[in-house]
């Protein structure tokens, strides 16, 4: 652990963490603070047309990385990865401009609109997060810098998620365009990582459908890696559902405000910071997928118990609270039929952190460092193809009138699957 901590005082590594931790922070400032206006302020329609909304703005923010993770994992092999960062970086104060405006206008297309393009900025950004680890680090460093991304990367969506869904939609729209100047200038101080001797020195590919054909097909035929790679999709498909899930769940199935809805996003993200440090503690740098089949069970345990305990909640009735009136954070957390919720909830995080962290770090250090980035970019196409199916599966699932809580039973059966499919990992690294 404090071998990973001293990292923190590296300028080879420092300036990348905070550059990606402000870029985490600032994709969950935004969709939450979009999301909390459009749910409990813009719709009227009821739960499904908000589960909708939900699932449609999950899918939207991730169908970028299905199209372009190739592109920007050919980008970030054959040109210097800090020039990527600073490029996308600058791109991102004007789609902040943009995504300020729709805020400020309660103008939900032009919100979406920001959304895909900060989908677009953050598949730029995604293969070099992890892809750079491998250059700027010692080999015995990359699973603690892994750890370290990871957690930070939980801990800035807990901040960002936070601020998105407390602060008001006005001072939102001014934050986002902040948050996006300071993170150009945190990415000026990131070191260079220029292509390795042996990278593609090929023109990119810009032709998406053949691009993504090829590189998923070029990696995915490596048995370890099509492994991996579908582990970490299940686990990213089953979150896509759980973020979607979250503030309808809590308007209508728990009586919950968006302070609330913030809550259960802000315990998830704690969850998995936590997980991502323990397991790097428990493996002591070493890259293995020997405890991710009990992790991911241990996950699926803690779905069913949220499946119970949202399937069991009894309204507030004999109360001096308001039936009729939504719950704030602190009212709810005094309810005594809550603790199963908020435990289960950072039950199901813990286990998915100890679970997807040592694939991450698996996929960076089993290929050469001038193949990282395009491995990750593979990882992140097929990973945000389960992701896109996942959310508009639950979007169509809730127009037909599959509850909340039967929708958590499904999720706890996924991650058998998720199970299976590590264990074959850990024993094909035998």
């Amino acid at each position: 652990m404090s071998m990973s901590l001293s990292l923190m005082k590296k300028r080879r590594f420092l300036p990348l963490f905070v550059t990606q931790f402000l870029n985490a922070f600032n994709d969950n400032f935004f969709k939450m603070a979009m999301v909390v206006l459009i749910t409990y302020t813009i719709l009227q329609g009821g739960e499904k047309e908000e589960a909708y909304y939900n699932a449609f703005a999950g899918a939207i923010f991730i169908l970028p990385f299905f199209l372009l993770s190739a592109v920007s994992g050919q980008l970030a092999d054959s040109i210097d990865k800090t020039r990527v960062i600073r490029m996308v970086k600058s791109a991102e104060i004007g789609i902040m401009i943009v995504g300020a405006c729709g805020i400020w206008l309660h103008n939900v297309p032009l919100m979406f609109l920001a959304l895909f393009a900060m989908g677009v900025h953050s598949t730029f950004f995604g293969p070099i997060k992890y892809g750079i680890l491998p250059q700027h680090l010692h080999e015995e460093e990359v699973l603690g810098g892994t750890g370290l991304v990871e957690a930070g990367t939980y801990i800035a969506i807990l901040s960002g998620t936070i601020v998105g869904g407390i602060l008001p939609p006005y001072w939102s729209a001014l934050g986002v365009i902040v948050v996006a100047l300071i993170g150009r200038v945190a990415a000026q101080f990131v070191p260079p990582a220029p292509a390795e001797d042996d990278a593609p020195t090929s023109r990119i590919d810009w032709h998406i459908v053949r691009n993504s054909w090829r590189l998923v097909s070029n990696t995915m035929h490596v048995p370890r890696l099509f492994l991996a790679i579908m582990a970490i999709s299940f686990f990213w498909a089953i979150g896509a559902v759980l973020a979607a899930q979250f503030p309808p769940m809590v308007k209508n199935a728990l009586g919950g405000d968006n302070t609330v809805a913030t809550l259960f996003t802000a315990i998830f993200s704690v969850g998995v910071a936590i997980g991502s440090v323990v397991i790097n503690h428990i493996l002591k740098g070493k890259v293995s997928a020997k405890y991710a089949p009990a992790s991911v069970i241990v996950m699926g345990l803690f779905v069913l118990a949220l499946w119970w305990a949202v399937k069991g909640w009894v309204p507030v009735a004999d109360s001096p609270l308001d039936p009729d009136m939504l719950l704030n954070f602190k009212e709810f957390w005094a309810l005594q039929q809550g603790d199963l919720i908020l435990v289960a909830l950072l039950g199901i995080a813990i286990a998915g952190g100890m679970f997807v962290v040592p694939l991450y770090a698996f996929l960076t250090t089993t290929v050469e460092k001038s193949e990282t980035a395009r491995t990750v970019a593979a990882n992140n196409i097929v990973n945000s193809g389960a992701m896109v199916i996942g959310a508009v599966f639950y979007g169509l699932l809730a127009t037909v009138g599959v509850s909340i809580a039967d929708t958590l039973f499904l999720i706890a059966a996924a991650c058998l699957v998720s199970a299976w499919i590590s264990w074959k990992l850990h024993k094909a690294c035998d």
